[in-house]
């Protein structure tokens, strides 16, 4: 009997120190390392916002999460995720002796493995120090890790930690990440009904994802609020408003990407700063686009790409059928699959890049030719030498020679003969400098360059700053490369009224609520306001009646020049209203000719008046007609207008009509 006593005693003594045993040994095989939860820098998504603070894109590497300060957390949002996971948490030491038992229980009497309850604190061990498995030797790991960590954070940290790493479904990792993600909601503005949604989906991400299972995440939610309210922390109001609330769930893909043009561009600018983090550092990239403009120059270059595909096809049928009535008619061969395009559009004043589109369709080409593709822009390039003859004092009623000549050079030692044409392989004799840049006049500038002399002019052009000016007479006809966002940031010598500017895209960027980058505005002297305004003028009249015809919009005053290069390569129009510059572009993608017909005016003129035509929808508000500048003389010449100043005189032989206006030099 004795016997029997005493080895029930020693067993009983046995089973009380067996657990305690138990941790001894797991205290002191395992290195409980708790610095990753300490020093938490979990990996943070980056996002590129719009001129007006709207979302363009998310930027990520593995995980998409946004990170929230304690602060940033609703009260309601600690009292909802207190209630339905760890109610004792403000008290406890980081485990619940009660709840460690029962799953202790629960692995004896079942024989397997069996998740039992666990605090706040061991669920965020569980997600960043350990695995998944059920065994009883995590659990005291656990245990172990949660009561290390108690020591060591407070309960806010832990709290803070615990709702920026936990995975909420859909992708969404962070309680911030989902209330964007579902909601489209800053966390402050979530209702009761959505605080209990999101609390409720760690349990089980999948099967509770409102997206997935609707019905089944709002029961959950429900248990949420049910549980608020039977602790007292809601009153009968609130939980009967809450129960009723259906809320909407967005579907969103992570990336969020409204404009991917955009967002490559960002990502190689910021690899220009060395910002070699973006996907991991949670920075804050403020843009200069307008994502409305963005939209709409998107749809722009798409119409005016499918109107050209239609002129082709029709143009293609007229030639077959005229091959069938002559053998010997030569049909042109025309690959349209390589026909693509590029927009970009600046504000005149700042350089801001309103928007940018790099090709027809993004997801069969996101080559950015807006950026990156260098193209001859033809006669796109004359107002640059017209400009520089105007501030010589030259002006729209000067007469130019718009005769053939043929010139010699030397090249590798032999003599070659040049011999340019006009486009309409005729030639004038004699027609004013309006006339001959409004209708691109190509001799009539080859000769005003032979006038104003090329060492004078290549002297002159150096302040628009542009790269690679041929130093032979081709320089009339825009032989040389520029991309389409270069053209438009030289065009703004005109539209900014002799100040060029500097494009920006990026206005700011911020980490962990901190600026690190801001956007400073460049300019660039080129002129005075009273040249600049007269060759506005004048590229007013290649709108109205010139080689621009097609870019005309009602209701706002628009200039542009267009650009058909050597056998229809390359198709421009760059122009500009009073407060916006746009440069659109055209041309094959392997440099062969477009069809014959394409001209710059022809394809590209009717995506610039789309563009402008949606502008005036968008903001019917929008400066629509151009300043005269002090200084500016308006008279008849020869029963036309035209535009003088104190460096460009009116020609003494003319004779002009209003007295009013006569000038005395």
């Amino acid at each position: 009997m004795n016997y029997l006593k005493r080895t029930l005693i020693i067993l009983f003594i046995v089973g009380f120190l067996s657990p305690f045993a138990l941790v001894g040994y797991f205290l002191l095989a395992y290195d409980y390392d708790i610095s990753k939860l300490v020093n938490y820098h979990p990996e943070v998504t980056s996002r590129i916002y719009d001129k007006d603070g709207n979302k363009i894109a998310n930027i990520f590497k593995e995980k998409h999460r946004y990170y929230a300060s304690f602060e940033e957390v609703p009260p309601r949002v600690i009292e909802a995720l207190v209630a339905i996971e760890d109610t004792t948490f403000f008290e406890h030491p980081g485990i619940n002796i009660d709840a460690i038992f029962r799953a202790i229980i629960k692995v004896f009497r079942a024989g397997k493995a069996v998740e039992g309850a666990s605090t706040i604190t061991q669920q965020l061990v569980k997600n960043v120090l350990l695995t998944r498995e059920k065994k009883l030797s995590r659990k005291i790991k656990e245990a172990i890790y949660a009561i290390k960590i108690e020591h060591l954070l407070t309960k806010e940290q832990i709290l803070e930690r615990y709702l920026n790493e936990i995975y909420y479904g859909h992708g969404y990792y962070g309680i911030k990440t989902a209330a964007d993600g579902y909601f489209h909601k800053r966390l402050e503005d979530l209702t009761l009904k959505e605080m209990a949604i999101l609390v409720g989906l760690p349990k089980a991400p999948s099967t509770y994802a409102p997206t997935k299972n609707y019905d089944i995440s709002m029961g959950r939610a429900n248990r949420v609020v049910k549980r608020m309210h039977v602790l007292g922390w809601i009153d009968d109001a609130e939980y009967k408003h809450a129960l009723a609330e259906q809320p909407r769930v967005f579907d969103d893909t992570l990336t969020q990407n409204k404009a991917p043009f955009i967002v490559d561009e960002v990502v190689r600018r910021c690899r220009e700063m060395n910002i070699g983090n973006l996907k991991t550092g949670g920075y804050e990239i403020y843009t200069t686009i307008d994502l409305r403009l963005q939209e709409v120059a998107k749809e722009s270059l798409l119409y005016g790409y499918n109107k050209a595909l239609e002129r082709i096809k029709k143009y293609k049928e007229k030639e077959q059928k005229k091959l069938i009535e002559d053998a010997n008619y030569t049909v042109q061969d025309v690959n349209v699959s390589v026909l693509n395009g590029a927009l970009v559009s600046l504000d005149s004043k700042t350089g801001d890049i309103l928007s940018l589109v790099g090709s027809t369709n993004y997801k069969t080409s996101s080559f950015n030719r807006a950026t990156q593709g260098k193209r001859q822009p033809g006669s796109a390039f004359k107002p640059f030498i017209y400009q520089v003859a105007i501030d010589l004092g030259y002006s729209g009623a000067t007469e130019l020679v718009d005769i053939a000549k043929t010139y010699e050079y030397e090249k590798d030692g032999n003599t070659l003969k040049w011999q340019p044409k006009n486009y309409e392989k005729n030639y004038k004799g004699l027609v004013t400098l309006r006339e001959a840049l409004v209708h691109s006049r190509n001799l009539a500038t080859i000769n005003l360059v032979n006038d104003i002399g090329l060492t004078t002019l290549l002297k002159e052009l150096k302040k628009f700053h542009i790269k690679n000016i041929p130093n032979d007479l081709s320089i009339s006809l825009g032989t040389m490369s520029l991309s389409p966002m270069e053209l438009a940031s030289h065009y703004t010598s005109f539209s900014n009224k002799g100040e060029q500017v500097q494009p920006h895209l990026i206005t700011s960027i911020k980490q962990r609520k901190k600026e690190i980058y801001r956007k400073r505005l460049q300019k660039n002297v080129t002129g005075t306001p009273t040249q600049t305004y007269i060759l506005t003028t004048i590229l007013e009249d290649v709108v109205r009646h010139g080689t621009g015809r097609n870019a005309r919009v009602k209701g706002i005053e628009l200039a542009a020049k267009t650009g058909t290069t050597n056998s229809n390569i390359d198709g421009w129009l760059a122009g500009y209203s009073p407060t916006i510059t746009t440069v659109v572009w055209f041309g094959n993608d392997d440099n062969s000719p477009m069809y014959k017909r394409e001209t710059g005016g022809r394809i590209a003129g009717p995506v610039f008046a789309a563009y402008y035509r949606n502008i005036l929808k968008l903001y019917p508000q929008i400066k629509r007609k151009f300043d005269v500048p002090k200084g500016i003389v308006e008279a008849t010449v020869h029963g036309k207008k035209e535009y003088f100043s104190d460096i460009s005189k009116p020609p003494r032989s003319q004779e002009i009509k209003d007295p009013e206006e006569e000038l005395l030099w």
